[in-house]
């Protein structure tokens, strides 16, 4: 795909986005467009910046930190959206800005442990099965409340809210009814964590 071709669908994206927004009744800063840019070149992720794209996720640690080091000159905020290797905690805790994929106490704590005093609080989602497939990762709903106990606590980190991919469907409202349940989730789950936003 050509650089022109990059702004164009980028400025449709952003529109449809702000039409639905609109449709919603929801405030727009509300709401955050994370582009995905794993295995994609650091020029991509450096034009997309330049049509107002700041929020980029990845899923291989040494991909992106490759990418960091060549976009350090960019306003860009880091969200790890892959699995989390234990070997990978401590790169994930010291270079990125939010971790979508937190589904162990463990995991959180090694995060805590690894992330520098003097960086602001790595963001986290819990990564919820909401599906109950086997096949993924992600903690299941009935657990959710005990996991959320133990992350609350941990130093470096700032709890923020849950993140799930449904089983493929294409029937719209069984993936509507699959973010239904995720809603609901994180609704109970305020009792606990007021903060929570995403």
């Amino acid at each position: 795909m050509d650089e022109q071709q990059l702004h164009d669908n980028i400025a449709k994206l952003l529109q449809r986005l702000r039409l639905e927004v609109q449709k919603c009744q929801r405030i727009s800063e509300d709401i955050q467009l994370l582009a995905v840019s794993k295995t994609q070149p650091a020029e991509a992720i450096r034009s997309a910046c330049q049509c107002g794209l700041r929020q980029f996720g990845e899923s291989y640690v040494q991909e992106a930190l490759a990418k960091m080091a060549q976009l350090q000159d960019l306003p860009l905020c880091w969200h790890f959206i892959g699995p989390i290797q234990s070997n990978k905690a401590r790169a994930i805790a010291e270079h990125f800005d939010w971790v979508h994929s937190v589904d162990r106490a463990r995991v959180a704590r090694r995060l805590s442990q690894y992330r520098p005093a003097d960086k602001a609080p790595l963001q986290v989602c819990l990564q919820v099965n909401i599906s109950g497939e086997s096949s993924k990762a992600g903690v299941a709903l009935e657990a959710l409340p005990q996991l959320v106990r133990e992350v609350l606590p941990l130093p470096g980190l700032q709890l923020r809210g849950l993140m799930a991919i449904p089983a493929p469907s294409t029937d719209p409202a069984t993936q509507r009814a699959a973010f239904a349940q995720v809603r609901t989730a994180l609704q109970q789950l305020r009792a606990l964590a007021p903060q929570l936003d995403t």
